[in-house]
C-alpha cells in the first residue's frame, strides 16, 4: 500500500500500482526526495500529517515522515506554526543520537510542503496505556521517574528546554520498555527563554508551570514540573488541572487517590510536591537532584513496576494491574483454581429444557466461580463462547488467543499470529471460524477446526478495536482508533464500505439480530446505530459523561447496553433511542458488557474488579461476583443462560456457574 500526500485527502491509502489517489485524484508520490515511501497514514494535528514510511537507503527499515500543512489561518499564525515545526528539527539535530530521544534522519521542502524525517519509535504512548490498562502505582511511577529523569538531565545540559513534557509525549518502546521523549516541537535554548507577548501560552495546560503560561520563560525546573504533573496524572486517571484547588492553592492528588482506596509512601509523595511546587525557587533545580533524593527512597519489597509484563518469548512489554497481587510463577494467579464443574449438555450445543431461553431470566438461585483458566502471561482482553462445541476462545495483551475445553480446563491450541495485543474475538454463529482484531491494524480469520489462520485483512490504518459477524455468517464488522468502521465479506477478507463521521475512535461493535443495523460506541461518549443498507448514521444515543468501552444487543434486537468509564451501564430502546435504565453500583470504568439470551438478564465487569448481573426489566442488581484480583476487562454469556465468563488483568478466565 501506499499514502497519498495530499494533507486534505480523507482516505489516503492507495493500492502500490496507484497513479492517482482513488480518493482525491492527486498524484501519488511514491518516492519522497527519492528516498521515502509513504506507506500509512499514523497521525494528523494543526501543523499536518504524519506517516510512516519506508526508507529505500536503508533496506526499507521504518521511520516517521513528518509533513508540515499548518491549519493556521494569517501571516503571523503562519509564520509561527513554520518556526515551530523548523525547531523540532533544529532540536533534534542540537541533541544528537540518544537512546531515549528520537534520531532526526532528514529535513526538507519538496512541493511546497516540510518535511521532517525521524526515527520510527513502537511503542505506547503512556496516556494510551493508562486508558487501556489503568493507573500507575507506586512502583510504576518511581520507575517511570528513574527512566526518564537521565533522559532530561541529559536534554538540560545541552542547554535545552523540552517545555511540553506530557504522558502523549512519552513512549514507552515495545523492543525495550524503555521511554522514549518525543515532540521536541516547542523545545527552547536556554538563552531564547525570552518573555513573549502577553497571553502567549508555551506548554500544554495542566502540565505547564505558570512562569510558561503567563510569559513564556521556561528553566529546567519547568521541564521537571511537567514531568511531575504527569506523574500525578498516571497515578490518579485524573488530569492534573482537575488536581489542583486554585481557591486553596494547593493540590488535590492525595484525596484522589483515597476515593480509589489508593495510596503512595509519604517519602515518594513528598518527591511528587516538590517537583509540582508553584515557585520555581521551591522546586528542584535539576534531575539529578530528583534522582538523588529518588533512590534514597526505601525499597519496595516484592514490588513489579506498574505496567511491566513478561512476554511468553521473554522480552519486556506493557501492562499489569495496578491494584494485583504478585503473582505466582508462570502467570498463574495467586487465588486457588476451583475444582472443576460439572459441565451441563448445553456446552456441547444444546439446550436443556428446563433452561429454555426466552421465557424468563437467570433464576436467581446462586453464582459461583467453578473453574479458573490460567496461561497467558499478560491481561487477557477479550472471550468468546462457542456457540456449537464445549469451548471458549480467549485473546490476550501477550499477542495470542487460546482455545480451551471448558470440561477439562484444558488448552486445546495457542493461535500466534498478531504481532501486537488481541483486543476482541468472536466466533461465527455456526461455530467453525473465529475472527480478532489487535494493536498491530489487522483482522484475522483463523479455522476453528484446525487452528489454521484463513487470511488477515488490512485496511485499517490504527488498532482495531472491535470485531462483530452477523448471524447469517458471511458479514465482518470492524471498528478502530482510525474512527472508521468498516464492512468486510467474511469468506473473502473484501472490503464492502466504510462507515465515517464518528466524533471518537470506535471500542466497539455489534451487529443486530436481522442484519439490517450495527451499533457502535467509542472515545465520543456516544452510542450510534447505523443503517448497513445505506451506510449512514441514523441515530445517535447521548446520555454517558465518558467514553463508551462495549455494546451489546438484545437477542430480540429490542434493546441495547453499553458500558462506560463513567461507572455505569445504560439501557436503550432500539425502537425509540429512549434510555430506559441507568444502572449504577460499580466504583470504577465499567469496561464489558453482554446480554443473556433471554434478553433480560444483563452482565456486566468493572475495572473494580468485579461481575454484576442485573435485571433489565427492572433495573435492579441481582448478584455480584468477586473473585478476580484485577480489573474485569471482559463478559460472555453461554447461549444456555447458566455459565458466565469473565476475563480479568489478573491473566485469568473465570467460569460462573448458575446453581
Amino acid at each position: 500500500m501506499i499514502c497519498c500526500l495530499n494533507p486534505n485527502c480523507a482516505q489516503p491509502i492507495n493500492p502500490d500500482a496507484a497513479g492517482n489517489c482513488q480518493c482525491c485524484n492527486t498524484p501519488i508520490i511514491t518516492d519522497l526526495r527519492g528516498r521515502y515511501r509513504p506507506i500509512k497514514l499514523i497521525g494528523r494535528g494543526g501543523f499536518g500529517r504524519t506517516y510512516l514510511a519506508q526508507d529505500r537507503d536503508r533496506l526499507n527499515s521504518y521511520c516517521v515522515l513528518k509533513q508540515f500543512a499548518p491549519q493556521a489561518q494569517g501571516t503571523k499564525s503562519l509564520d509561527k506554526a513554520i518556526q515551530l515545526f523548523q525547531q523540532e528539527a533544529e532540536r533534534l539535530h542540537d541533541l544528537g543520537e540518544h537512546p531515549q530521544i528520537p534520531t532526526l534522519m532528514a529535513y526538507f521542502e519538496q512541493d511546497q510542503y516540510l518535511y521532517l524525517v525521524q526515527q520510527m519509535i513502537d511503542g505506547k504512548t503512556l496516556l494510551q496505556e493508562m486508558r487501556r490498562r489503568g493507573t500507575l502505582d507506586e512502583a510504576g511511577v518511581r520507575s517511570l521517574l528513574e527512566d526518564l529523569l537521565p533522559v532530561l538531565q541529559f536534554v538540560h545540559e545541552r542547554n535545552i528546554i523540552h517545555r511540553d513534557i506530557t504522558p502523549s509525549n512519552i513512549i514507552r518502546r515495545q523492543v525495550d520498555n524503555k521511554l522514549v521523549l518525543i515532540d521536541f516541537g516547542v523545545a527552547k535554548q536556554f538563552s531564547e527563554t525570552i518573555l513573549h507577548e502577553p497571553g502567549t501560552r508555551i506548554g500544554t495546560e495542566g502540565y505547564a508551570p505558570i512562569e510558561q503560561l503567563r510569559g513564556g520563560q521556561a528553566y529546567p525546573s519547568s521541564d521537571l514540573y511537567s514531568l511531575g504533573a504527569t506523574c500525578l496524572h498516571l497515578l490518579t486517571g485524573v488530569k492534573p488541572e482537575r488536581l489542583y484547588s486554585p481557591l486553596e492553592g494547593r493540590w488535590m492528588w492525595r484525596e484522589a487517590l483515597q476515593q480509589n482506596n489508593l495510596k503512595v509512601s509519604p517519602q515518594l509523595g513528598n518527591v511528587l510536591d516538590r517537583l509540582v511546587k508553584d515557585l520555581i525557587s521551591d522546586r528542584y533545580a535539576s534531575a539529578q537532584d530528583v534522582l538523588t533524593d529518588l533512590r534514597g527512597l526505601p525499597s519496595l519489597e516484592g514490588a513489579v513496576p506498574g505496567w511491566v509484563r513478561q512476554h511468553p518469548e521473554g522480552k519486556i512489554s506493557t501492562s499489569s494491574p495496578p491494584s494485583a497481587p504478585p503473582s505466582r510463577p508462570g502467570g498463574t494467579s495467586s487465588r486457588p483454581p476451583s475444582q472443576p464443574p460439572s459441565i451441563s449438555p448445553a456446552y456441547s450445543g444444546g439446550t436443556p429444557a428446563s433452561q429454555s431461553v426466552g421465557k424468563r431470566p437467570l433464576a436467581p438461585r446462586g453464582w459461583r466461580c467453578v473453574r479458573t483458566l490460567s496461561g497467558h502471561s499478560s491481561w487477557v482482553t477479550t472471550i468468546a463462547f462457542n456457540p456449537k462445541t464445549p469451548i471458549l476462545a480467549s485473546g490476550s495483551l501477550d499477542d495470542t488467543i487460546r482455545l480451551w475445553n471448558l470440561q477439562t480446563g484444558a488448552m486445546l491450541e495457542n493461535l500466534a499470529g498478531h504481532a501486537r495485543g488481541v483486543n476482541e474475538v468472536v466466533i461465527s454463529p455456526g461455530g467453525q471460524v473465529l475472527a480478532s482484531c489487535g494493536d498491530d491494524d489487522t483482522i484475522k480469520v483463523w479455522n476453528l477446526a484446525t487452528g489454521e489462520l484463513l487470511q488477515t485483512i488490512k485496511g485499517h490504518i490504527r488498532d482495531v478495536n472491535a470485531v462483530a459477524i452477523g448471524a447469517n455468517g458471511w458479514l465482518l464488522a470492524s471498528g478502530s482508533d482510525d474512527r472508521t468502521i468498516k464492512l468486510w465479506k467474511l469468506d473473502r477478507g473484501t472490503l464492502i464500505k466504510s462507515l465515517t463521521g464518528s466524533a471518537g475512535m470506535i471500542k466497539s461493535v455489534v451487529i443486530t439480530p436481522d442484519e439490517r443495523f450495527l451499533v457502535s460506541g467509542g472515545l465520543d461518549n456516544k452510542v450510534r446505530l447505523w443503517n448497513l443498507q445505506q451506510g449512514v448514521m441514523v441515530r445517535a444515543f447521548s446520555g454517558h459523561f465518558n467514553s463508551v468501552s462495549q455494546v451489546a444487543i438484545a437477542p430480540n434486537g429490542k434493546l441495547i447496553a453499553s458500558a462506560s468509564k463513567d461507572k455505569t451501564v445504560r439501557l436503550w430502546s432500539m425502537a425509540s433511542g429512549g434510555l430506559i435504565h441507568t444502572l449504577s453500583d460499580h466504583t470504577q470504568e465499567v469496561n464489558a458488557v453482554a446480554i443473556a439470551p433471554d434478553s433480560v438478564t444483563v452482565v456486566s465487569g468493572s475495572r473494580d474488579g468485579t461481575v454484576k448481573i442485573w435485571d433489565a426489566q427492572t433495573g435492579n442488581l441481582k448478584h455480584s461476583l468477586s473473585a478476580h484480583t484485577g480489573a474485569v476487562t471482559a463478559v460472555a454469556i453461554h447461549r444456555s443462560g447458566q455459565y458466565i465468563a469473565s476475563a480479568s488483568a489478573d491473566k485469568t478466565v473465570k467460569i460462573w456457574q448458575n446453581i
